[in-house]
Order: structure tokens, then C-alpha cells, then sequence
């Protein structure tokens, strides 16, 4: 099937600071483009640095960047693309309403990724868990702030205990 003919395709990635949504991206990224496929990545922090610079980290704010991230992915896969997706993305409803926005115009695969706090605390090369345990970062997600495991994710993924290559794989086998 050409690309012109595939429909599009969001792989939303979600999961706390440190479950593996980044790395698990750019392996993903890397070999769909190895074989000639392009790909929009839609990574949280770059979104919103470029698309939601003024939005603070509140609930309100936390979901309308998600619904931007889902609209833009939406329009996206609307013309056959392929986007991924690596987002925090704490809230359910938030999650649900990118959901919505992608399918009116292709298929949404929302990928949960299990890791536990405890392991995602011990990759934190930035010292952000540390900082947030201390009160230096509010509503910081894990910590002070919920995370609402996915009621409908298409595939969960603990990098704990799932090899990269072997997450990668399964999500491709889950978009195929």
C-alpha cells in the first residue's frame, strides 16, 4: 500500500517523566523513516516551547495542550500522515478529547507506558522528582499532581521490564 492509499496514524505515547515515552519515540521515528516513511513527532516539551508557550502547568492549561497536540495530529493523519506522539498527558478526558480529534480523520493508538515511579524517579537525569519532592516544582505529576492511568489504551508498555526493542515492536505490530 502506498502512502497516499495508508490512512493515518497517531501513536500517542503517554506516561510519567521518565517512563520512556522519548526514547521509545525516536526508536519508533527511526525505523519508520528508514523505510521511507515519514513522520511528525509531536514531543511534549518541544510543543510547548513552540505551540503553548504561554500555558502554565495548570489542569486547564495541561488539557488545552493536549487538545492541541490532538488536533494538530488530527489534521495530520487527516492526509494519510503519520504522527507520534510523547506527552505527559496526565488526564484522561484530556487524552479521550485528542483521541476524538485524531479519529474523525484516522486511527489513534494510545500507548500506555506502566513504568513505576520508583524507576521513573531513578532515570531522572534532571533532578526533577528530587526538586518536586522538595516543593521547588508544584503540581508536578507523579508527585503533587495525579496521573490517570488510561481506561482505554490499545497497548501497555512497562520499560522496566520491557526491552526497547521489544516495545517498539509491539507497537508496530499494533499499527500494522
Amino acid at each position: 500500500m502506498s502512502d497516499q492509499q495508508r490512512p493515518g496514524v497517531t501513536v500517542f505515547l503517554t506516561g510519567l517523566s521518565g517512563a520512556g515515552k522519548s526514547t521509545i519515540a525516536d526508536a519508533l521515528v527511526a525505523q519508520l523513516e528508514a523505510e521511507g516513511r515519514p513522520v511528525t513527532v509531536l514531543d511534549g516539551d518541544v510543543v510547548r516551547t513552540h505551540l503553548s508557550s504561554e500555558l502554565d502547568f495548570s489542569k486547564e492549561h495541561r488539557d488545552l495542550n493536549i487538545r492541541r497536540i490532538g488536533w494538530v495530529a488530527g489534521e495530520v493523519v487527516k492526509h494519510g500522515g503519520t504522527v507520534v506522539v510523547a506527552a505527559i498527558a496526565p488526564y484522561e478526558a484530556a487524552r479521550e478529547e485528542a483521541r476524538r480529534l485524531v479519529e474523525k480523520n484516522g486511527r489513534f493508538l494510545l500507548v500506555h507506558l506502566s513504568t513505576p515511579l520508583e524507576v521513573c524517579e531513578d532515570r531522572d537525569v534532571k533532578g526533577l522528582y528530587a526538586k518536586a519532592r522538595a516543593g521547588e516544582i508544584p503540581g508536578f505529576t507523579g508527585v503533587s499532581d495525579p496521573y490517570e492511568p488510561p481506561a482505554r489504551a490499545e497497548l501497555v508498555i512497562d520499560t522496566s521490564v520491557t526491552p526497547l526493542t521489544e516495545a517498539v515492536a509491539r507497537i508496530r505490530a499494533e499499527m500494522a
